[in-house]
């Protein structure tokens, strides 16, 4: 048997200590690196469950509407397609309006043709939804910009000597659908004033262009249940389709500057 104070039987007990302390150790480092990734997890979560600072209102959708796709060219020039450059423009400005927290929704996102009632539709389908169709014009100084709300064409007059009561009488019965060739109507001044807020914004930015909107017979806009406006940058007959596509960021700060303080006007109860 041998003594305690062996050589052999030291360098035993100081194995076992060193031994007891390294696991000690990688228990104490384990537990540590566990911690660690469960902190990493749970701010991973709360970020991805943390909604986006919005500078809009919860339910405002800013449905974006490259004009034209498909078959359907739009204007031609020598460098550039209609179809082509405001789908370009179009997701370049939801970039920059999703940037400054605006919810945004595009009729087209690819080469595709879209009727006007479908691209009215996806604007339908929102509460609190504001319609930007965006054209290039075939004409005019390069450079500038348009914005048009959607002219109503006067009702019909009731024929001479009908009186109130017979016109009533003679209508048809109420059954509270909207009919989509009417759709635009009840926003026909929130349209107006939202393509002027627009002009204002674009005019200082697009030296030439207009400092009021237009009202124009916009079919694209005809069957929006929503303020809706058509914005149109001149022309697709530039030299390059890149000066047509540089036009996406001040459009999209227009844009946002006007829905904005469209926003407040109409919370303030304008009409």
């Amino acid at each position: 048997m041998r003594s305690p104070t062996h050589p052999f039987d030291a360098r035993c007990a100081i194995s076992d200590i060193l031994c007891a302390v390294r696991n000690t150790l990688s228990a104490r480092t384990l537990f540590a690196i566990a911690l660690a990734c469960l902190f990493v997890n749970v701010c991973a979560a709360s970020a991805q469950q943390a909604p986006p600072p919005s500078l809009a209102s919860p339910g405002l959708v800013i449905v974006l509407d490259p004009a034209h796709g498909g078959t359907d060219t739009g204007a031609r020039g020598e460098t550039s397609v209609e179809k082509d450059v405001v789908l370009q423009i179009a997701r370049t400005v939801r970039t920059e309006l999703e940037r400054q927290g605006y919810r945004v929704v595009m009729t087209r996102n690819d080469d595709s043709y879209v009727s006007y009632d479908d691209r009215a539709a996806v604007a339908n389908a929102h509460p609190e939804a504001v319609f930007i169709s965006l054209h290039v014009s075939s004409t005019g100084t390069s450079g500038t910009a348009r914005v048009y709300y959607h002219q109503l064409a006067a009702p019909i007059p009731p024929a001479p000597g009908t009186t109130a009561a017979n016109a009533k009488s003679q209508a048809p019965p109420a059954t509270g659908l909207t009919v989509w060739e009417e759709a635009q109507r009840p926003y026909s001044d929130a349209s107006h004033r939202l393509a002027d807020l627009i002009q204002s914004g674009l005019a200082q930015v697009f030296s030439g262009s207009p400092v009021t909107a237009s009202g124009a017979a916009v079919r694209g806009l005809r069957s929006v249940a929503a303020p809706a406006v058509a914005i149109e940058v001149s022309s697709v007959s530039v030299s390059s389709a890149d000066s047509l596509i540089a036009t996406a960021a001040p459009l999209a700060n227009a844009i946002a500057q006007a829905v904005g303080a469209f926003r407040q006007t109409s919370s303030s109860g304008a009409r």
